[in-house]
């Protein structure tokens, strides 16, 4: 990762914030983007990073956040797209009111297109690059927990990735989708507190490290960590998916 310029989205926190400090620890150029500014400039500090605040569902915002990258490092080598949110009034079909849908499609999945479309014009021009986008394993498996947006948006998400793959992997880019069970972050915490939750070690909340570098056990041989797929290290399917 030594020289490498990486761009992290939701780097402010949970799992954005774990990668990014892997990255840094691996010797990237870490371009921390949150639309929290102080935890975003906190990232940015601990990880030599910088700094760019964006709402990554302003098409403007994100534009300015990979030219930043570019400008600042001189290519825009990964992209991990990251943001997202599951807010409480994100529930039933049945209770979910059509604006609170709308806006977690905006951030969860029309951001990872805004992203992607950015950062994909630098990557050909340099004939190489990665995307990771962050989907969840209820793009596969439905919610225990009712969260219809949530689940609707990563499932465009992963299937957005594996179109993205498919498109570009002649052209030297790699996009992947990583499809996490529960991490214990903020975010998850607010959601399962709404209900019980289904038993078993894939229903509770992780650590974000233990995402970031997969489960010391045989999980840990079908779910490389993002390094993995940054370095095509036994990687070869575009546009795949790691669960």
């Amino acid at each position: 990762m030594t020289g490498r310029s990486a761009v992290v989205t939701g780097a402010g926190s949970g799992i954005g914030l774990a990668t990014a400090r892997r990255l840094a620890s691996e010797g990237a150029h870490v371009v921390c983007a949150d639309v929290d500014e102080v935890r975003g400039k906190a990232a940015a500090e601990e990880t030599g990073g910088i700094f760019v605040g964006a709402d990554v569902t302003d098409p403007e915002q994100v534009e300015a956040l990979f030219r930043t990258a570019y400008d600042t490092y001189g290519s825009v080598d990964i992209a991990f797209n990251n943001a997202g949110i599951s807010p409480p009034d994100d529930d039933s079909i049945l209770e979910t009111g059509l604006e609170a849908w709308k806006r977690v499609q905006e951030v969860n999945l029309t951001s990872v297109y805004l992203c992607c479309k950015a950062a994909i014009p630098y990557m050909r021009r340099q004939g190489k690059g990665s995307i990771i986008n962050t989907a969840s394993f209820v793009a596969r498996m439905g919610a225990a927990t009712s969260q219809i947006s949530y689940t609707a948006s990563k499932g465009g998400v992963l299937a957005m990735s594996r179109e993205l793959g498919v498109q570009f992997a002649r052209e030297g880019i790699r996009v992947n989708a990583l499809c996490p069970g529960p991490v214990n972050t903020p975010l998850l915490r607010e959601l399962f507190a709404k209900g019980p939750r289904a038993g078993g070690p894939s229903s509770g909340p992780h650590p974000p490290r233990q995402v970031r570098r997969g489960r010391r056990d045989r999980r840990r041989r079908r779910l490389p960590g993002q390094r993995r797929l940054l370095l095509r290290q036994r990687h070869r399917l575009q546009g795949g998916r790691r669960d």
